[in-house]
């Protein structure tokens, strides 16, 4: 009696694969408040209208990539390293944002983008960790 079993690399991302699906649904349920409550969060955050929007269209795609990664039969090494270095870019983007005064946050939005930057954060050393289990 034979029984079928998941190629080798399939065992080992299983890490990887549910904290790439957490991260795509986490992604595009913010990138769809950004979009959904951009007045509202324009004067508390001080965050201008001509950067959520495109922050929230932006993490919608990202979303959708990081489901579609987390969906393949085998995730391939490439595409999770992608995801961790375009993660870490993330953080390191709202690290300076918070810090630049280049947008007239307000201290509530300094701290959403620290909060962010940390969430963030923590997925990519998650996906770190996952990559690091893959064989090869």
């Amino acid at each position: 009696m034979t029984t079928a079993t998941a190629p080798a690399s399939a065992a080992h991302d299983d890490l990887l694969r549910r904290v790439l699906r957490l991260d795509g649904w986490g992604t595009g349920a913010f990138g769809i408040l950004m979009l959904a409550a951009v007045a509202p969060l324009r004067d508390p955050l001080g965050l201008p209208t001509s950067w959520s929007i495109p922050f929230g269209v932006a993490m919608l795609g990202g979303a959708l990539v990081l489901l579609l990664i987390a969906g393949y039969p085998v995730i391939s090494r490439p595409h999770a390293t992608t995801v961790v270095a375009v993660n870490a870019v993330s953080v390191l983007g709202m690290l300076a944002l918070a810090g630049s005064g280049l947008l007239p946050l307000t201290a509530a939005g300094v701290a959403f983008l620290l909060a962010g930057a940390a969430v963030v954060a923590v997925f990519a050393i998650a996906e770190y960790m996952g990559l690091r289990r893959m064989p090869g």
